[in-house]
């Protein structure tokens, strides 16, 4: 008499556990179990490294709009240039080298792409341009903002007699404009990347 019942208590059942449906931890409201701990650790860090990547690839596209729209005649001048793949690595360094190159860190540079030293190679051209003749530190900084760097970004070594030596940072594309106007009229400038430990200007010594 007692089998209708049974039978009843055990359809109830396999519908309440979803006719049989294997479930996770997680699903049947229980902790995860390791494994899954661990994929979703592990998917949690790469939307967030992917996060990250846009982040990034839109802030450089804001810093060249901000560039292309201080400097026009520039981003006409390297529109066309694009950036090569990486390189596989640098080449090994013999013992000698490698310690000369260690002692010296920090007066590399870093390397620019094809895109930031035409940028840079641009900035320096016009920079000559409008230096030629010969200037002082304070016609140098003078002609500098007139071109439409920052007072901020500017940096003139001057000492009375001395040539009149700068360095600024590009807004925008960052390349480093380096130079020393002789009041000769000569004119050394050359564009490069940040110091190894940061900045435009190099490091007064190493560690």
């Amino acid at each position: 008499m007692n089998r209708p019942l049974l039978l009843t208590a055990t359809a109830a059942l396999l519908v309440l556990t979803g006719c049989g449906t294997v479930q996770t931890g997680a699903e049947a409201g229980q902790a995860p179990t390791a494994t899954e701990a661990s994929r979703s650790a592990e998917a949690s860090r790469s939307a967030q490294a992917e996060q990250a990547r846009k982040d990034a690839a839109e802030r450089y596209r804001q810093a060249m709009a901000e560039h292309d729209g201080r400097y026009p005649q520039v981003a006409q001048a390297c529109a066309t240039v694009a950036d090569a793949t990486p390189s596989a690595g640098a080449p090994a360094l013999d013992p000698e080298t490698a310690k000369h190159a260690e002692n010296n860190f920090f007066k590399q540079t870093l390397p620019l792409s094809a895109t930031a030293q035409c940028r840079g190679d641009a900035h320096a051209a016009r920079i000559t341009t409008a230096l030629a003749g010969g200037k002082d530190g304070a016609q140098t900084r003078q002609v500098l903002e007139n071109l439409g760097y920052p007072m901020n970004t500017i940096k003139v070594i001057a000492d009375g007699t001395s040539p009149a030596g700068f360095v600024l940072e590009v807004p925008g594309a960052g390349p480093c404009i380096e130079g020393i106007a002789y009041q000769s009229g000569r004119l050394e400038i050359e564009a490069h990347g940040y110091y190894q430990e940061g900045g435009c200007e190099m490091p007064k010594g190493g560690h």
